[in-house]
């Protein structure tokens, strides 16, 4: 539908809209049902699994930029879609569950299933953790959303655009498993502090000074590609570690229904301050830095932080 879109409401409703309902009833149950089978190798598991949406990043724009000049807007953005209906015919067909679905009063009322249950932010250890992620959320999406465009403002080509979302994702790939099985040795929110510092770190220190140097911009790409990788594959373990597997889709769910609201706060947010590079990054440092304390506060029992005063 999005090849014969011409007015902006009709991008607004296809691709934000429709899109963003699509891409949560697939990505949700496909993330919550890998932890029915996983429990001391969760992270590990997530990861790899994980893996196959950075190759997907990988591809899809080189695949599209490659598509645009010879068969314009229209068929590029159809044969596109006709990718993603044979992959998500497979997905359909290889995903299952190993829990059976919860049909019982009891169990509903209890926070079994996959909806979204409000009551269990009566848990501050659960309602920090949301708060986290959805501070983490704000912060990390930022340079994915907005690098190709940084980019394209400093001169370089927009073929040059494409390609860097494609080298962010070269670095997830190994950023989605790695972080995953370190995770399953040292601590999920260990981890998660760990490599949220690296994409505060990394942005402050090289996307923030970078200029026109197209070595930097690379290098960033890369690191904070493989930094950010674990915001995938570690929020939902993360959350898992909160409850009991029977209970893991109605956390998981839960979680990211307030988690997405951030999404409507944070690209008109950044696109109301983009001329201004040091409110931006001021705005960027204002949600991701409060992140870890939260992270660290969920699980005292298994951070370092509170372990080595002990």
């Amino acid at each position: 539908m999005i090849g014969v879109q011409k007015e902006y409401w009709h991008f607004l409703t296809v691709f934000g809209i429709l899109g963003g309902i699509g891409t949560s009833l697939i990505f949700t149950p496909a993330v919550a049902s890998i932890g029915h089978f996983f429990l001391v190798r969760r992270g590990t598991a997530t990861g790899i699994a994980a893996v196959g949406g950075s190759i997907g990043g990988i591809i899809f724009p080189l695949t599209l930029q490659s598509l645009l000049p010879r068969l314009g807007w229209g068929w590029s953005t159809r044969i596109m879609a006709f990718i993603s209906l044979i992959l998500l015919l497979m997905a359909n067909l290889l995903i299952r569950s190993r829990l059976p679905r919860s049909t019982t009063k009891k169990a509903t009322t209890s926070g079994g299933g996959a909806r979204p249950d409000f009551r269990i932010f009566r848990d501050v250890t659960f309602s920090l953790t949301t708060a986290a992620v959805f501070l983490t959320e704000m912060g990390l999406f930022v340079p994915l959303s907005f690098l190709p465009s940084y980019a394209i403002a400093q001169g370089f080509e927009e073929d040059f655009a494409y390609q860097l979302l494609a080298i962010f994702n070269a670095g997830s790939v190994f950023g989605r498993w790695l972080p995953g099985y370190v995770a399953d040795e040292v601590g999920r929110f260990n981890t998660m502090i760990i490599t949220i510092g690296m994409c505060l770190i990394s942005t402050l220190s090289l996307w923030l000074p970078a200029g026109k140097s197209l070595a930097v911009i690379i290098v960033y790409a890369v690191i904070f590609g493989f930094a950010s990788g674990s915001n995938i594959s570690l929020t939902p373990v993360c959350v898992g570690q909160l409850c009991e597997t029977e209970r893991y889709g109605t956390f998981y769910a839960t979680c990211y229904t307030v988690v997405s609201f951030g999404y409507v706060v944070l690209i008109p947010s950044f696109v109301v301050v983009r001329r201004s590079t040091l409110l931006r990054y001021l705005l960027f440092d204002s949600t991701v830095v409060p992140a870890p304390p939260l992270f660290i506060t969920p699980k005292p029992s298994s951070c370092w932080i509170i372990t080595l005063r002990n």
